[in-house]
């Protein structure tokens, strides 16, 4: 941030400064008239295509320069504040003038949570504000998802279609306000409107009925969470067989009544991004909410709303035995589709699975999940970031040309770059249905047409039959395709800004590699914009090929059949019809194989029979990890040679043995954990490289970052997680854009075809 200095601001009476970063939608205009007044200065302050224009005149310029970047209101985020001195004007007073069109280069915030002075409004009975359940200020309520275009501006946002009341007005107008120049302001007499009240949703609830209410990026479908009946019937209609489901709370304080919550998960879970945070489960809501999980998703009331439903429930609440209330919310769209957001189609797509749809008038521009982050090795780690932190940039260690990168198939996400700023999208889901896929495309025009960005080249992934690679190859621009593995590492190193060597451990379920083969488990040598496959995981078979990956019980039959157990098949799966047929399979010398980390989390869980079919992606994974008390490693239970980490020897204890599966699973993990540390350290002893790079969908997985982790920093090495992303798929764009980058950078080539 370039600022001047106490003499030379005093030798100009006039100065105008240019900030940059989040600081429109946030009050920071308010800010500045408030600041300027408290200086006496004269001026003006506006939003412009840049950020926001500040020109200020007096004797305390230097003063109002020093203190600008102290005080911020509670969501701005200042980049850099560039300050020139210009032409005196010898006007008088300080006003917030109109706002500035041009070539866009600012950016919007996230959503924000209601913040306790709306709060406090909103059970006010002598506010106008008295349970209102759109009450907002400039420091909280909607932003993105109602953001059409920049400058942030009322009529470009989706409240244009609500002109403000008298006293609406007089609080826009109130230089002294909260909601000074508030673009969302409204009230009862102006604004939205629900289409129930908030009594005819309480009691449906407390009967035991789904209820799906349109929340600040789409529908979200709730249910007691005590009732598992109610969870029965949500599982059943929404057809979500196993897959967990996240719990709301009114406050922290409860939440801690149905889980465990430390000190940095509860400063998580009462941020104002308001994410669903995993914690270890007291057990103590209906059993199918998370089946099979020691960790359950909580979060708390994002909207007023949210807040007016938990107040009438309490107020009418059961027997305090019971507990505090504790309602399901989960994503409102049948199953593979992409979060509703429009009242009609939640009106139709939503009819078999909600007993009542709550809908209102104010549109949702651009849909965004909840985000869920867990706390891992000590810190805040991503499972999908969405919601309440998009469109925050991630800044690059170093500027380039501007870039889209459209990610993979499975937990899609996009990133476009600008200049040393990568944007990367909200959660989009998996690109398996026609609508996902208009999704994904209305995402791409939308974060490219708001950040005014027109990208010269597009990265996807290397496998040439995905959505977003036949998206990327149809637009007639340059293309660069990135190896998946590859672009985890480099997701993880843009991130982190690391500009030289990595190595980097990728350990996740399936990436296609550089030889057509399906790779998983890897570890590579990351330099510039081009990486080294220095060794892989031990393959293995996988019977039926992408059936194995939803069928844990062929990976296990894989393993015993390498060991010349194929005999014990069929007697150990004898609820599977194939399991009869599997040992021909096996016995081919063209059956697929995989060095995929997942697949062999898959194999262990089958081998203990943890899971045998999956319901859901990673369910086995997840399940084995429940399991997990201490992990402990298996004394030589793996090999290393010639890059190839085996554990045939942790294996094959693992089918000689009767174990216990707490016991087993807590095996397995300590000694996964310890090879890969082993074959880490031996390869920064070979290389001479010290910074690691963890990322891949298994980094989820608490119990082995954890000890990686731990094992990296004892060997003297500097471990890196991705903190601002997820591990899984769901940070690949960022890398693709990052690796696409530095080759442009590199080769200046930016005419057509692939790159």
């Amino acid at each position: 941030m370039s600022t001047p200095g106490r003499t030379s601001a005093a030798n100009h009476t006039r100065l105008r400064l240019r900030v940059r970063g989040a600081v429109q939608g946030v009050g920071f205009r308010p800010y500045v008239h408030g600041l300027a007044i408290r200086h006496r200065l004269g001026g003006f302050v506006a939003n412009d295509a840049d950020g926001v224009l500040i020109e200020v005149e007096g004797d305390e310029v230097a003063e109002f320069v020093e203190a600008l970047p102290r005080q911020t209101p509670p969501l701005a985020r200042i980049d850099d504040i560039a300050v020139e001195p210009i032409v005196a004007d010898a006007g008088t007073g300080f006003r917030i003038a109109e706002s500035v069109s041009g070539r866009v280069t600012t950016r919007i915030v996230p959503d924000a949570a209601t913040c306790a002075a709306c709060l406090a409004e909103l059970f006010d009975p002598g506010s106008r504000f008295h349970l209102y359940p759109f009450v907002n200020c400039t420091h909280c309520g909607p932003r993105f998802t109602i953001a059409e275009r920049l400058p942030y501006d009322r009529p470009s946002t989706a409240m244009k279609h609500f002109p403000m009341c008298e006293a609406c007005r007089s609080d826009y107008d109130d230089r002294a306000g909260r909601r000074f120049h508030a673009e969302a302001i409204s009230c009862p007499s102006c604004g939205p409107r629900l289409s129930h009240g908030i009594d005819e949703i309480a009691a449906a609830l407390a009967n035991g009925r789904i209820v799906a209410v349109k929340g600040l990026g789409g529908y979200q479908l709730l249910c007691d969470a005590r009732d598992e009946q109610a969870v029965q019937r949500l599982r059943g209609r929404k057809q979500r067989d196993g897959k967990p489901f996240a719990v709301m709370l009114a406050t922290a304080d409860a939440a801690t009544e149905i889980a465990e919550i430390d000190a940095p998960e509860r400063a998580l879970l009462e941020q104002v991004a308001r994410p669903i945070v995993l914690l270890r489960s007291r057990q103590r809501v209906a059993s199918s909410v998370a089946p099979g999980l020691a960790k359950i998703g909580v979060m708390l009331p994002v909207a007023p709303l949210h807040h007016l439903i938990f107040h009438v429930l309490e107020a009418g609440r059961r027997a305090a035995a019971d507990g505090p209330w504790a309602l399901v919310c989960t994503s409102a769209n049948p199953s593979g589709e992409p979060l509703l957001t429009d009242n009609d189609e939640a009106r139709s797509g939503l009819a078999d699975i909600a007993d009542l749809i709550v809908t209102h008038d104010r549109d949702i521009v651009i849909r965004a999940d909840d985000s869920v982050l867990a706390v891992v090795a000590g810190v805040p780690r991503f499972v999908r970031r969405a919601r309440g932190y998009v469109p925050e940039p991630i800044r690059l260690a170093r500027a380039g040309p501007p870039v889209l990168a459209v990610g993979a198939h499975l937990k899609a996400t996009v990133t476009v770059t600008r200049g040393d700023e990568a944007f990367v999208s909200q959660h989009l889901g998996d690109l398996d249905t026609a609508a996902a896929i208009r999704f994904f495309e209305e995402t791409i025009a939308h974060l490219t047409s708001i950040l005014d960005v027109e990208p010269v080249a597009i990265a996807h992934d290397l496998h040439p039959d995905m959505a977003s690679t036949r998206f990327a190859q149809a637009r007639g621009l340059p293309t660069l395709p990135v190896q998946h593995h590859h672009a985890h590492a480099a997701s993880v190193m843009a991130e982190q800004g690391v500009t030289g060597p990595a190595l980097a451990l990728v350990l996740d379920g399936y990436g296609y590699g550089s030889d057509g083969g399906a790779w998983g488990g890897e570890l590579l040598s990351c330099d510039g914009a081009g990486f080294q496959r220095l060794g892989h995981l031990a393959p293995l078979k996988m019977p039926g090929g992408d059936r194995a990956a939803r069928e844990p019980w062929r990976m296990a039959a894989s393993v015993l059949h390498d060991f010349g157990r194929g005999d014990e098949i069929e007697r150990r799966f004898v609820a599977q019809p194939q399991s009869r047929n599997i040992v021909t399979l096996l016995d081919l010398t063209d059956t697929a194989v995989t060095t995929s980390a997942g697949r062999l989390f898959d194999a262990v869980a089958g081998l203990l029979g943890v899971s045998t079919v999956q319901s859901y992606e990673g369910e086995a994974a997840m399940k084995l990890e429940a399991l997990v008390r201490e992990p402990a490693p298996l004394e030589r239970g793996w090999t290393i040679a010639d890059g190839v980490l085996s554990l045939r020897p942790l294996l094959a204890h693992l089918i000689a043995r009767d174990l216990d599966t707490v016991e087993a699973a807590g095996l397995f993990h300590g000694t996964l954990a310890a090879a890969c540390v082993d074959w880490i350290a031996r390869a920064s002893r070979a290389t001479g490289i010290g910074t690691i790079v963890l990322s891949g969908g298994c980094f989820l997985n608490a119990h082995l970052a954890e000890q990686i982790v731990r094992g990296c920093r004892s060997a003297g090495l500097d471990p890196l997680l991705p903190r601002r992303l997820p591990p899984n798929d769901g940070g690949l764009s960022l890398g693709q854009a990052w690796v696409a980058g530095l080759h442009l950078t590199q080769s200046n080539v930016l005419s057509g075809g692939t790159v």
